[in-house]
């Protein structure tokens, strides 16, 4: 059996970073609050519990005086002032990236700009990069949602529309949205907030797809990025299933193949990666070839 494994894989550069600063936080003093779950792996997640993480959902829960995360995908600028206010030790742990969208959407809506953001309404990230605009702002998902957003159902275009993205989008939506918002606004001003490592994983699964009988996209089922490298997987007619850790596979799914090809999300640790490969050679009963494509 042949393994060929899409590169890059593993955590990315913001995840990692936001996991370093935390486990050199726990090794000084614990506990150390996280706001919201510091990475969308559950495993993972488990494993810095482990270490003294505590994992809340609002700002309130942190004690005075604590310790807190603010994880990769950052957060609105009022729940920062709110933690400070409080005497809350802050470990920003905010991807550079996301940063990036973040500053844009500021500078976008000082501007005058109605701001409109390519991304899951609901995202962490998303909640955060809107938290930075003050005037009017739109959240879109796909390009059927810009449709039916009241930017266009106004009879009057917008003066000034400004774009941005949710860093884990596809670059071909960003596209589509672009040019949709071009019959809307008199004037439009667009950037490219989408994570080069991102485009990077994306085009690596398209181009894998091709290669393989069957692929396995491992990450967390609640991580966005993860769940996008499986469709894009499966929009290339690929045999693809997603999995949170090597427990999940199919013995018989797996035996079907001889070219089995590895996707990892963003948010998917080295370990968890090793042990999927360790699972699929047991399952074949012999070693197989490793290439990362």
């Amino acid at each position: 059996m042949k393994i060929l494994v899409a590169a890059p894989t593993g955590l990315c550069f913001g995840v990692k970073r936001a996991i370093g600063f935390v486990e050199k936080a726990l090794a000084q003093t614990a506990p150390v609050y996280a706001l919201g779950s510091p990475i969308h792996n559950p495993q993972e997640v488990e494993r810095l519990q482990k270490m003294g993480l505590r994992v809340v959902q609002s700002e309130t829960e942190i004690p005075a005086g604590a310790t807190a995360l603010i994880r990769a995908h950052g957060a609105a600028p009022g729940v920062l002032e709110n933690l400070r206010k409080r005497n809350v030790s802050v470990i920003d742990g905010t991807c550079p990236f996301v940063r990036a969208a973040q500053g844009h959407a500021r500078e976008l809506s000082e501007a005058g700009y109605h701001v409109l953001i390519l991304g899951n309404e609901k995202h962490p990230e998303t909640v955060g990069i809107r938290g930075y605009v003050r005037g009017p702002s739109t959240v879109i998902s796909t390009i059927p949602s810009l449709f039916s957003s009241t930017i266009f159902k106004s009879s009057v275009k917008i003066h000034k529309l400004g774009l941005v993205s949710q860093t884990t989008q596809e670059e071909s939506l960003l596209a589509e949205a672009a040019k949709a918002a071009l019959g809307v606004a008199d004037e439009l001003r667009i950037y490219n907030t989408i994570c080069r490592a991102t485009i990077e994983r994306q085009e690596a699964v398209r181009r894998l797809a091709s290669q393989v009988e069957g692929m396995i996209v491992i990450g967390g089922h609640n991580s966005a990025n993860t769940g996008k490298l499986c469709r894009i997987a499966r929009d290339s007619s690929c045999d693809a299933v997603w999995i949170e850790h090597a427990g999940q596979l199919d013995r018989r799914w797996v035996l079907e193949k001889r070219v089995i090809g590895i996707a990892a999300g963003a948010s998917t640790p080295d370990w968890l990666i090793e042990q999927l490969h360790n699972a699929i050679h047991n399952i074949a009963g012999r070693q197989g070839d490793v290439r990362n494509e």
